[in-house]
């Protein structure tokens, strides 16, 4: 595990301030451009905008001469050349430093529910997506072949979905605009509500959302208002793992603001989980990634100055009854070992 250069980890963070700072409006993205048209004598203001097929789609805007319009115009000339600034970083971040770039699809989609609000709406970016924003975060080169995905997963706590008085546009209508093959996924407990959203390649959208043990909600879907028209499943442990969570990066066209687990709690989180999983082939796959993502982080957070707040994380956890206690020793006894030791350290000190 190495972490980068001073430079590169002062860029990643003059990246995600500039990206925290986006406010374009959704009407004119930077991806686009404005095109002057002449008609009749008169110079009008058109935008044309990438199709996604290789093509443009023109709107028109208005006339040249409205002093609103030109200063708009104007305005929009600084935001797209920060805009190349911001896509120049993360690729000197990605191909120079080492750091995770997200794959396409994934980042469309983070992208696509950042810029309709999920993040305003205090939702968080959790799973394999999310651990690779903490390369970024920290500063350090992870493995990709650690990182595989094939889904996003996200989480927000139901009290907060329930008093936010506020709600994201439709879900369904976000993701069939990136691929109209997007469809609901029925819940196992034969519900009407859906947490899931699935694409014809496989590639999944789910929510999760926070269940403190409550039986009688393991296994339905919870009403979310805030979230478009979609459900989330209520997990056990998700409270802990979305306390307080840190805003990072995705890197992924000019960068993707994005809020995420702080890190130290998302590898206590992993050990718990991962001895939580079933024994079945796809239990065991899961398992692996879970304690191989815990086990690089406990080994990264001390290089990076995190290892005192790794320590209260693991406390408070070991400190909420012998079920966490079981799971995170059995998990600590299993990690791989070239994580054992950075992972049975600060797990050993709590047995004592």
């Amino acid at each position: 595990m190495k972490q980068i250069d001073l430079m590169f980890r002062t860029m990643v963070a003059e990246l995600q301030q500039r990206a925290f700072d986006d406010d374009w409006a959704e009407d004119f993205p930077p991806s686009g451009r404005f095109v002057p048209v002449a008609v009749d004598g008169r110079r009008y203001w058109y935008f044309d905008q990438p199709d996604g097929e290789g093509g443009q789609k023109r709107r028109y805007v208005g006339p040249a001469d409205d002093p609103l319009i030109s200063e708009r115009v104007e305005t929009f000339k600084g935001e797209k050349s920060d805009y190349k600034a911001r896509r120049k970083f993360v690729s000197t971040l990605t191909r120079e430093a080492g750091l995770i770039v997200a794959d396409r699809f994934t980042g469309d989609v983070v992208q696509a529910l950042a810029k309709a609000g999920l993040f305003r709406l205090r939702g968080v970016l959790i799973g394999t997506v999310a651990f690779q924003c903490y390369s970024a975060y920290l500063g350090i080169r992870l493995p990709s072949a650690a990182v595989p995905t094939g889904d996003a997963d996200l989480a927000q706590d139901f009290a907060i979905s329930a008093e936010v008085a506020d709600s994201l546009p439709p879900i369904l209508d976000l993701l069939r605009a990136l691929d109209p093959t997007f469809r609901a996924v029925p819940h196992i407990s034969g519900s009407p509500l859906s947490h899931a959203f699935r694409n014809q390649t496989g590639y999944r959208v789910e929510f999760m959302t926070t269940n403190s043990g409550a039986e009688e909600y393991s296994d339905k879907p919870a009403n979310m208002p805030a979230l478009g028209g979609a459900s989330a499943e209520p997990l056990r442990f998700m409270d802990f793992l979305i306390r307080d969570p840190v805003r990072s990066i995705l890197l992924h066209g000019p960068g993707i603001s994005v809020v995420i687990p702080d890190p130290c709690r998302y590898a206590v989180h992993k050990l718990i989980i991962a001895g939580r999983r079933k024994n079945d082939a796809g239990g065991q796959a899961k398992r692996d990634k879970d304690l191989r993502q815990a086990g690089m982080l406990f080994d990264a957070l001390p290089m990076t100055g995190h290892g005192p707040t790794l320590a209260e994380a693991l406390e408070e956890a070991w400190d909420r009854g012998p079920a966490w206690k079981l799971a995170i020793s059995e998990s600590a006894e299993t990690v791989h070992k070239e994580y054992w030791g950075a992972v049975n350290r600060m797990v050993g000190i709590l047995k004592r």
